[in-house]
């Protein structure tokens, strides 16, 4: 069954009620080609021939010509452009040209090192060379002989930031010789890093630049991308370094057919949709029986895990043959466990699998038909990414979005001209965020002793890190240099991908206590309070425990009909105003706050339906964090305005807020879940109503520095989006909030559109 045919019969079924809203047709692209300034190695040559490249695309050859230059390279092309060739070209021609040659590969995940390493074994397979070329895995999972192979002898070797960071950096001395001969540094996946994660990825790169220095390397970098917006600016900020930039994608496409599905509204006053998660499961089952291979992507471990189980009960009713074609696939399952499914995919055992964006990045699944995915990913980039993983080469392919009840998702489904037309977003890191430093100086100091020069490489905030770091006695000044005081290697105490460096394991006490997954303890308390009910693998997991100190959530298995939602407040104080500037009819400022958020229950609510069966309360201590945060004043006017019109000033100021945090990620490359807000009628602060959103990490990470930048075009947006929504009161697809921690009230639309009308003047 072709794309159309699959989208005909959908509009033929029962279950049809108009969802699609917008058919975008994308046409197929040929590939464009380019030839490099000189000939390549000959042996090079003969093994690219038998692996079926006989000449390069546009973007590989620029890439090859501008490496052999001697320049850092930053390639940001689509999904499945043959970016890697960008990369293994130029590195197995070195090492042809000079055997001791040294190249270290980073990639984000352990899986895609491993698919990258298939890719590279293929190549070199065939390479005909007088001494071979050694390369490998160098991971936890690396035994201990295999390892100083490699250290010794190996001419690639393709890691992870976190092993990078914890096992090669703090043992430089055994990687001398590797570290002395490195030439290039690869970088797959760049737009990965962002956020937290990028911050201190951006960390260990200056690390490991300082031991370049240090044994007298200089490596070229080379990035590898998905599109975004920044892409230059993006790799300077990660890695320090300048480099060339070559986004024009010269690989072909398919034919694809891109559905816009808006689940219908199950009520007269029109607030209400039906469940997304529903709809998809709807999808992801018919595409299983029409034998058209398909990821359904969904924004959360719990949603992957909803939609299977939605899907499995489906196919039950009618092919009940099926059942075990799908499964769900995301962070947090056991590595053995991923790896099995990633094989059964790719063999097509499976025909469906529900996913997390841990399915996002370039690991080779085989031949997928269609994607599903469940709310806007958060970027374009994100979408782009996911969308791309069917179809991939000439073949076509189907991808339907599917809009959940929210401000972002419902402003595409109003404009899909803005979702097909808009530019990427920039990817944002904060490498000078002085709670990550704090974390990585002292690993650079045992690595190598710091020293005052080394504020050029850190950035801005290696003083007010440094200053601590002295205070508490975590580094020792002597002879114009700082010294690690501590016992071991702190690089072990460091987890890179999260703010927190301790893990809570989720335990089965009715199955011997056995571990299903391990949790960062940061996000815990939110997923595994007491009462939560936690899905693994399609079964349902009632928490009775929480235990923080012994890094442990006891469950047990359950046969229910709900699932549960966690409800959060907060409160926000002003440190420090850092900027501020007129925008519209107000002042807007930037600066430091304090923020203390607090688990105040959660609600059950019933599977397939979404009806909310109980809201239950609960009494956890509030956690406090310092970071960066947005805030305007709200002119005496608006008030006036407001309490003419006979709206709540408070509803007015609560419903804005809601709809500005949710429309914020369409000009900040980052997800709803990394923000937070506070709406007060008067501040203590300042004795006025306020308006705060701020960054959901201590420190911050940039995203709130960007919304002052664009605050402007965040209301018109914020006031577009309330305004075009049918609602009469408000709804999820306006102002309403599923993180709030006040039930959603007081809440006032029409005040909402007063204010803001009033801010923009």
């Amino acid at each position: 069954m072709t794309p159309s045919q699959f989208l005909t019969s959908l509009r033929s079924e029962k279950h049809y009620a108009n969802q699609i809203i917008h058919l975008e047709h994308l046409a197929p692209r040929p590939a464009k080609y380019a030839q490099l300034a000189q000939p390549l190695h000959p042996a090079l040559l003969r093994a690219l021939k038998q692996n079926g490249i006989e000449k390069f695309f546009s973007h590989q050859a620029h890439a090859i010509n501008y490496v052999r230059e001697g320049n850092d390279v930053v390639v940001a092309t689509g999904t499945s452009s043959g970016k890697t060739l960008c990369y293994n070209v130029p590195v197995l021609e070195a090492i042809l040209d000079a055997p001791r040659s040294r190249a270290l590969y980073l990639f984000p995940t352990k899986a895609l090192a491993q698919d990258q390493l298939r890719a590279l074994d293929e190549l070199t397979n065939v390479l005909e060379t007088n001494k071979q070329i050694v390369f490998d895995t160098y991971d936890g999972d690396t035994k201990r002989e295999a390892r100083t192979k490699l250290r010794k002898r190996g001419n690639i070797i393709l890691t992870n930031p976190d092993m990078l960071s914890v096992g090669i950096l703090p043992n430089h001395s055994l990687w001398a010789d590797f570290i002395a001969n490195l030439k290039y540094i690869v970088i797959d996946e760049a737009h990965i890093y962002r956020g937290v994660f990028g911050s201190q990825v951006a960390c260990v790169l200056r690390r490991l630049r300082r031991l370049c220095e240090y044994y007298s390397a200089n490596p070229q970098f080379i990035f590898c991308s998905a599109t975004i917006a920044n892409p230059g600016e993006h790799v300077h900020r990660l890695s320090g370094r300048r480099a060339k930039v070559i986004a024009e994608d010269g690989a072909p496409r398919g034919q694809r057919e891109f559905a816009l599905w808006n689940p219908p509204f199950i009520d007269k006053t029109r607030t209400t949709r039906r469940s997304p998660n529903s709809e998809a499961a709807h999808l992801f089952a018919s595409l299983v029986r029409a034998g058209l291979r398909n990821i359904t992507f969904v924004r959360a471990r719990k949603l992957a895990e909803l939609v299977l189980l939605y899907a499995r009960d489906n196919l039950k009713r009618t092919d009940p043959e099926l059942i075990n074609t799908v499964k769900s696939y995301r962070a947090g399952y056991l590595a053995d466990e991923r790896r099995a499914i990633e094989r059964d995919l790719f063999s097509g055992k499976l025909r469906g699998v529900t996913a997390t964006n841990a399915l996002e990045l370039g690991i080779d699944v085989g031949h997928l038909d269609a994607t599903v995915v469940v709310g806007f990913p958060g970027t374009i980039a994100s979408l782009w990414q996911q969308v791309g993983r069917s179809g991939r080469g000439t073949r076509d392919a189907l991808s339907i979005l599917v809009g959940m009840d929210d401000p972002l998702n419902q402003f595409f489904m109003r404009h899909p001209e803005v979702l097909f037309a808009k530019p990427v977003e920039h990817a944002l890191i904060y490498p000078d965020n002085p709670y990550i430093l704090e974390k990585h100086l002292p690993c650079a100091a045992y690595e190598l002793p710091l020293t005052n020069a080394d504020e050029d490489l850190f950035g801005p905030g290696f003083v007010e890190a440094m200053i601590k770091l002295e205070r508490n006695h975590t580094l020792e000044y002597r002879n114009d240099q700082w010294y690690f005081q501590g016992l071991g290697y702190p690089a072990e105490q460091v987890n890179i991908r999260s703010v927190s460096d301790k893990i809570v394991s989720l335990v089965d006490v009715k199955n011997n206590f056995k571990t299903l997954e391990e949790i960062e303890a940061t996000t815990a308390m939110q997923r595994c309070y007491e009462g939560a009910i936690y899905l693994h693998q399609g079964e349902s997991y009632l928490v009775t425990k929480l235990d923080l100190e012994a890094g442990a959530a006891y469950c047990k298995p359950v046969d229910v009909d709900y699932y549960t939602e966690v409800r959060e407040n907060g409160e926000t104080r002003i440190l420090k105003s850092l900027r501020e500037r007129e925008v519209g009819n107000t002042l807007a400022y930037y600066g430091d706050v304090r923020v203390s958020e607090q688990l105040v229950g959660y609600r059950r609510k019933r599977q397939f339906t979404e009806e909310v069966l109980a809201t239950v309360d609960l009494d956890y201590p509030p956690q406090l964090f310092d970071t960066k945060a947005v805030w305007w004043d709200i002119p005496e006017k608006c008030s006036h305005d407001l309490s003419r019109a006979g709206c709540d000033l408070a509803g007015s100021l609560h419903a804005a807020e809601h709809a500005c945090i949710g429309l914020l990620p369409l000009f900040a490359m980052c997800d709803r879940w990394d923000i937070g807000g506070l709406s007060i009628l008067i501040h203590p602060d300042t004795g006025k109503p306020q308006i705060f959103i701020y960054d959901g990490f201590p420190g911050g990470i940039g995203i709130t520095e960007k919304a002052f930048a664009l605050l402007e075009s965040l209301w018109k947006a914020t006031l577009e989006t309330i305004e075009q929504c049918p609602c009469e009161f408000g709804c999820p697809s306006c102002v309403q909030s599923p993180k709030c921690g006040n039930n959603n009230e007081p809440l006032d639309k029409r005040g909402a559109v007063i204010l803001l009308r009033g801010l923009l003047g």
